[in-house]
C-alpha cells in the first residue's frame, strides 16, 4: 500500500480522444498501471495512475487538455467477496471518506488492485496498515 500521484486528464467525449492521450504515453515508455474514466454529455475524466506521473502531466498538457494531479492510495487486495466492504468500513470507523476509487482483478486471480481517493491518505495508511 501507498500514496501515488494520479493524474485526471479532461478529454473531449469524442472518438480518438482516449487513443491520443494512450498513444503519447506509449510513445515516451510511460506505462499505465490503473485508468478509470467517467463521462458527461461533452467530456470524458480519464483517472490514471502511470510511472511517471510529472512526465506524463507535461505530455498531455502540451497537448492543450487540463490535467489536475491528486493523491491517491494503491494497494493490493484479496480478490474476495466482502474485501472491499472490509476496507470501506475500516475507513469509516475512522471518519474517513472515500471519495471515488476503482479496482481491477482477472476473475481467477487471488488479488486485486485498488485506487482510492480519500479524505486523508495518510491518516488511511495508517488505518490500513
Amino acid at each position: 500500500m501507498e500514496i501515488v500521484k494520479q493524474i485526471a486528464v479532461f478529454l473531449d467525449n469524442r472518438p480518438g480522444a482516449l487513443s491520443r492521450v494512450c498513444n503519447a504515453l506509449a510513445d515516451e515508455k510511460i506505462n499505465m498501471f490503473a485508468m478509470s474514466t467517467s463521462d458527461t454529455i461533452d467530456h470524458t475524466v480519464l483517472r490514471m495512475v502511470v510511472s511517471e506521473p510529472k512526465r506524463a502531466v507535461d505530455i498531455i498538457e502540451e497537448r492543450g487538455a487540463l490535467v489536475v494531479e491528486d493523491d491517491v492510495l494503491m494497494l493490493d487486495m484479496s480478490n474476495k467477496p466482502g474485501g472491499l466492504g472490509e476496507i470501506a468500513a475500516r475507513l469509516s470507523e475512522a471518519k474517513l471518506n472515500i471519495e471515488y476509487c476503482y479496482a481491477t482483478a482477472a476473475p481467477r486471480s487471488k488479488k486485486g488492485v485498488l485506487i482510492m481517493r480519500v479524505s486523508d491518505p495518510k491518516k488511511a495508511i495508517k488505518v490500513l496498515a
